[in-house]
């Protein structure tokens, strides 16, 4: 019975964690593949879905194609405009590309089994956005940029192609199995991905103004910079320390210098 009640308890707190994942969908390009991929989601215990790129789908086909099992997740789908908006609330985000070792942005790629074993403890207190990018082309480097972790799902040279929902669905997989198979360290609450890309502006405008990357090309440098707290997993505190040096920075350059009071 108490072994019974201790497993009760522990897949409780996986379907938990899954609460805490969202598959976002960045400019899909066929309505019934938002359909489709809300299905694979709420297979794999995954209730949440943000589209990004506008409201303009055809309502009817989504529902057709996700079917009435998937009915509740599809009418709480969240629409926005804007990636940066979209990906705000999020603390931790995995891009997935089919470009293995061709991003331009100097990141290593995982495999969806890989991933899924790094973000198993972080899911449990931290906002996860799984982003997915149009099929024809995928997500660029631009938008890649916004991801903690990137992830490719390996496949046959003889056909590369693999559908939205499809892809969906094998990192909605990974990320089931790992929540129900996780018994990993606790990792703290992060930055939210608005605190941190407001730390990236920050960080640009002064290092502009130290004329350590050049104006004409600040995106190149900052790629580095982004790669380097990528693999720290910063905190809202660390985000505003960062900051606060960054302040200090600029007011020591105007020849202005106060005590710099530590986040606690």
């Amino acid at each position: 019975m108490q072994q019974q009640k201790e497993v009760d308890i522990y897949q409780m707190q996986a379907w938990a964690r899954l609460e805490n994942v969202t598959i976002v969908l960045k400019g899909p390009k066929y309505p019934g593949n938002i359909g489709s991929v809300a299905r694979c989601a709420k297979n794999m215990g995954i209730e949440k879905i943000v589209v990004v790129g506008g409201s303009e789908y055809d309502r009817e086909e989504i529902n057709r194609m996700s079917t009435h099992l998937a009915a509740d997740v599809v009418e709480n789908i969240e629409y926005h405009e804007d990636l940066r908006e979209a990906l705000a609330p999020f603390r931790y985000i995995v891009g997935t590309t089919a470009r293995r070792g061709n991003t331009n942005l100097k990141r290593s790629i995982t495999d969806p089994r890989e991933m899924a074993q790094a973000i198993a403890p972080i899911v449990k207190k931290n906002e996860v956005g799984l982003l997915f990018g149009p099929e024809d082309r995928g997500l660029t480097n631009s938008e890649l940029k916004y991801c903690d972790i990137l992830v490719s799902i390996p496949t046959s040279e003889r056909m590369r192609s693999i559908n939205l929902s499809h892809s969906v669905m094998i990192i909605a997989y990974e990320v089931f199995t790992a929540s129900f198979g996780s018994n990993s360290s606790f990792t703290p609450k992060l930055a939210t991905s608005a605190e941190k890309e407001g730390m990236y502006d920050h960080m640009q405008e002064i290092l502009m103004k130290m004329n350590y990357i050049y104006p004409e090309s600040p995106h190149y440098a900052m790629t580095s910079i982004r790669n380097l707290f990528s693999r720290l997993n910063l905190t809202a505190r660390d985000v505003k320390i960062i900051r606060g040096v960054c302040r200090q920075i600029n007011l020591y350059g105007r020849g202005k210098t106060k005590n710099l009071t530590l986040p606690m």
